[in-house]
Formats: structure tokens, C-alpha cells, sequence
């Protein structure tokens, strides 16, 4: 059998070695994505995720050493990286579906991954001196891995997981694994073993099989994760989009958290928006940061006066669902296809730093603070430079979180606006209000109002609300003793102190 000169079997190391790089990264940003959302706090997951592979990286690449014959065992390893790689995503996602354990299951397979990631390079740097390339130099193996490791960390957030999705992108990494290795097979047949082929065939299989099926396993879990049926799911360049529904009851989840239920989503809103509102001197422009459901901008509506609304959503897939589809619409009464309402995708911190208007009413619907990412924007900094785009009389109010469930938190964020710069009164710090409501779906919730003079009373609302009433507006303000306010931090970008607040404050009780 005439066997493949030695030029063209260098040119495949190479370039297995660029394809096994990008396969290696997205592995690692896979696991670390899925940590992230289902255990939360993105940065400490994404730091963790990281340390872990690395280290095991390094045990792989020592272990190297005790592998006899190098381009078998750079095959094996290609092998096994396609079955545990290939299937990470998938065994994760079961696993928190049906047992909520995510840790075992993720760190195992993430060690594995590591281990046999970290064997790579050594082998095909021994198995292209094995075949005999002149003039061998190891720093070219490594210059080609890290131009793959640049291509993978370019492509997964904006094509990799918005096309395939966590699942599938798991499954078809696995694959060029496994194609990487069936190439090697049959470039260096002559050295290699029986068994390889068998196991690889095996291996193959079964990720066919699961890419085909991988719109049906991605159904199975997430049937699993929720309680009704799904009527929506993708995963974004942002996020895990999710929308279920039970007979007329609706339900939307972002990262796999409730953001409202149709049930008793208007308790949440009406008590978010009409406050501010109310007390308001002018109401004629006014600016929604989050919000893409469309549920803040319908209650806006409802005031007569309103003449332009703005809303600032980061991601263009909430935003598009809640003013394309009719039964989503529906849910908010049209207000994204009002002419009044101006939709704006993007980062609500840039908006507001090179908006030049100011607004009359300013209204924070945005995520818990759970990350750093999401922590800024309730941060003094950003309190300040949003209180440059309100007007002098105008009113700011923030949702912001559970005073019983997390209330070191709630605390946090009333008093990090209270410390926010006040550009009409300087050095004065500003008027807060901090209010709560009972939303069945999330429990007691708070909100902050905020403005540079002290707001007026409420003296007029609406009419149609189904919860807010001057009466239940009254007793939203007083706070009992196991909510009030206790002595806490301000929320500051050098501190963050509020994502600690919050992420002890809910694993006191979910834990």
C-alpha cells in the first residue's frame, strides 16, 4: 500500500491542529456558558470554567508523556474528545432537567475535556517528528493552535451560537472531532489499530444520530425544564429565550428565569410604571431601559400626555417577538406597534451616554443584578449619567428585586441612587422613594423611585388598572420589620457590591 508522503501528511497535522484548537475553545466556552446560565453569576462561572480546563489542560499535556506511540494516541484522543465534547451540552442539559444537577456532570465532563485537549499539541508535535518533517520547529504547531483558538472565540458568539445553539453546537464540534480522526485513520492506516476504527464508526454513529435528533432532544429538555408547553425557544448572541403557555396563561424566560406571567404580570407593571408616572410633572417623553416585552410601554399608554416613547432592549429577538407575533402583541396591547413607541437594540449604558434628549419620565425594567454585566447598570456611576437625560422635574424608577428575599440588595440599589450625582442640585444627592408590591410569581417585589426635587403625591391614575389603587399605593410604601432598611453599600463599578447582596441574599433561600 503506497502511503502518503511525508509533505502531505505534515500540511493534515497542521491542520488538524488549527481544527482540534477551535473545537478545544468552543468546548471550554460551551461549559462555560452553560455554567453561567444555569448556575448564574457569569463571571465567577466564566473565571471558574476557565481555571478548571487550563489546569486540566496542563495534566493532559503531562500525561502525554506515558502515551507510547503518539499518532495513536492523538487519534484516541480525537475519539473520546468527539463522544465526551460532542455530548457535553446535551448530558448538562438533561441533568439539570431532571435531577437540577449541573456541577458533576459539567466539571467531569469539562475535566475530560481538558485532560484530552491538553494531549494534543504534545502528540502531533511528536508524531510530525515521527514522520520525519525537516527542519521540525514546535512553535509553529503552537502559532497555528492559536490562530484557531482566535477563529473559535470570533465565531461562537456571533455565529456558532446564534445558528446552532448550545446543544447542537455541542454535537457538531463533537463531529470534527471525530472527522479529524476518521481523516488520520486513513492517512496513517498502515499505524494504525482495529480497535480505532471500530470505536470511531461507534462514535460516529451516535453523533449522527444525535444531530439528527437535536431538535427533539433540545424539546425533550426543555419540556422537562418547564412546566408548560413551549411555544418559543432559541438561544441569541445574548441569551436563552424561552416562551411557554398553558391554555391562556403565558409565561417568558430569559436564561431560564421568569421574567413575567400573564396571570400576574400587571401587579409587577402597573406598580413599575404609574408611580412615576403620576408624579411626574410632564410626561411627553419618556425613555424604558429593558422592557422589550412591551408590558411597561403598554402601562405608559395609558397616560393621555404621552407623546414619544423610547425603549432600549439589548436583545432584538425579545423586542422582534413582542411586536411581530399577534399572540405576543396581543399581550401588550399592540404597544410596540404604536407610532409612539421607538424600539432601539442595543446596550442600555451606550444609549444613554451618547443620547444628547432628555425625558421627562426615565423607567429601569432591566434584569436582576446577578452578574457584573448586569450589576453596572445599577451602579452610582450610571444613576448619575442617567440623571444628566432627566429632565429638572422629571422622575426616575427602578425595579429592584425582592426586599424579603434578597434585602441587603433592595437596600443596595435605594441607596446607591440616593448617592447618585444630582446635576440640578449639586452635592444635594437625590429624592428616593423605595415601594414594594406582592407579584405571586416572584413574591414580595421592590422599586425605587428617584428624582433631583421630592416628587409630588400621587393624585391621579389611570383608569382600567386591575391592582394599583391610591389605597394599595399607600401600603406599598411601608415596609415591615424583617424588609426594612438596613445598613448596607453602595453599588460602585470598582465594588459591585450589590451581585453579592444578591447572590447570598437568594441562596439563603434557594440553596
Amino acid at each position: 500500500m503506497t502511503q502518503t508522503p511525508a509533505r502531505g501528511r505534515e500540511i493534515w497535522l497542521l491542520l488538524a491542529t488549527f481544527l482540534v484548537a477551535v473545537a478545544g475553545l468552543i468546548y471550554e466556552l460551551i461549559a462555560a456558558t452553560l455554567s453561567s446560565y444555569l448556575l448564574g453569576d457569569s463571571v465567577r462561572q466564566f473565571s471558574l470554567v476557565i481555571g478548571v480546563f487550563l489546569s486540566a489542560m496542563g495534566v493532559g499535556a503531562y500525561l502525554s508523556r506515558f502515551v507510547t506511540h503518539a499518532l495513536r494516541g492523538f487519534i484516541w484522543a480525537q475519539i473520546l474528545l468527539g463522544i465526551a465534547g460532542g455530548f457535553l451540552a446535551p448530558i448538562v442539559f438533561y441533568a439539570y432537567a431532571w435531577t437540577g444537577a449541573v456541577a458533576l456532570p459539567l466539571f467531569g465532563l469539562l475535566i475530560l475535556v481538558g485532560i484530552l485537549s491538553g494531549m494534543e499539541i504534545p502528540l502531533i508535535a511528536r508524531a510530525l517528528k515521527d514522520i520525519g518533517v525537516p527542519e521540525f520547529r514546535f512553535e509553529n504547531v503552537l502559532s497555528v493552535d492559536y490562530v484557531g483558538a482566535l477563529a473559535a472565540s470570533v465565531a461562537f458568539p456571533l455565529l456558532i451560537v446564534p445558528q446552532l445553539g448550545l446543544m447542537s453546537a455541542s454535537l457538531v464540534f463533537g463531529a470534527l472531532n471525530l472527522c479529524v480522526a476518521g481523516l488520520s485513520l486513513w492517512l496513517f492506516r498502515p499505524e494504525t489499530m482495529r480497535s480505532q476504527w471500530g470505536v470511531w464508526g461507534l462514535a460516529l454513529m451516535l453523533t449522527g444520530a444525535g444531530l439528527w435528533q437535536s431538535e427533539r432532544l433540545v424539546n425533550v429538555a426543555e419540556a422537562a425544564l418547564y412546566e408548560d408547553d413551549i411555544i418559543f425557544s432559541e438561544t441569541t448572541a445574548y441569551q436563552q429565550v424561552t416562551v411557554t403557555r398553558f391554555r391562556d396563561r403565558v409565561r417568558l424566560f430569559l436564561d431560564h428565569s421568569i421574567q413575567f406571567d400573564s396571570f400576574d404580570e400587571y401587579r409587577y407593571h402597573e406598580t413599575l410604571v404609574h408611580p412615576a408616572m403620576a408624579q411626574a410633572s410632564r410626561r411627553a417623553d419618556v425613555l424604558i431601559l429593558g422592557g422589550g416585552d412591551g408590558m411597561a410601554a403598554r402601562e405608559v399608554l395609558r397616560w393621555a400626555d404621552v407623546e414619544r416613547v423610547t425603549l432600549v432592549d439589548l436583545d432584538p429577538k425579545v423586542t422582534e417577538i413582542f411586536h411581530r407575533n399577534d399572540d405576543m402583541a396581543a399581550l401588550n396591547n399592540g404597544a410596540l406597534r404604536d407610532s409612539r413607541v421607538t424600539v432601539k437594540n442595543g446596550d442600555a449604558w451606550q444609549f444613554v451616554e451618547h443620547e444628547t434628549a432628555q425625558f421627562d419620565v426615565i423607567i429601569i425594567d432591566l434584569p436582576d443584578p446577578k452578574n457584573l454585566a448586569l450589576s453596572k447598570l445599577y451602579s452610582r456611576a450610571f444613576y448619575s449619567l442617567l440623571m444628566e437625560r432627566l429632565s429638572p422635574r422629571g422622575v426616575m424608577v427602578t425595579q429592584a428585586g425582592s426586599p424579603f428575599y434578597a434585602r441587603e440588595a433592595f437596600w443596595s440599589v435605594r441607596a446607591t441612587l440616593a448617592a447618585a450625582r444630582n446635576p440640578v442640585r449639586p452635592g444635594a444627592g437625590l429624592w428616593t422613594l423605595p415601594y414594594h408590591a406582592y407579584v405571586p410569581s416572584f413574591g414580595d417585589w421592590g422599586f425605587v423611585m428617584a428624582a433631583p426635587y421630592a416628587a409630588k403625591e400621587v393624585a391621579v391614575l389611570p383608569e382600567g388598572l386591575r391592582y394599583l389603587t391610591p389605597e394599595t399605593w399607600q401600603q406599598a410604601q411601608v415596609f415591615g420589620p424583617d424588609t426594612g432598611a438596613l445598613p448596607v453599600e453602595i453599588n460602585q463599578l470598582q465594588s459591585h457590591a450589590l451581585v453579592g447582596y444578591y447572590l447570598e441574599g437568594w441562596a439563603r433561600w434557594f440553596e
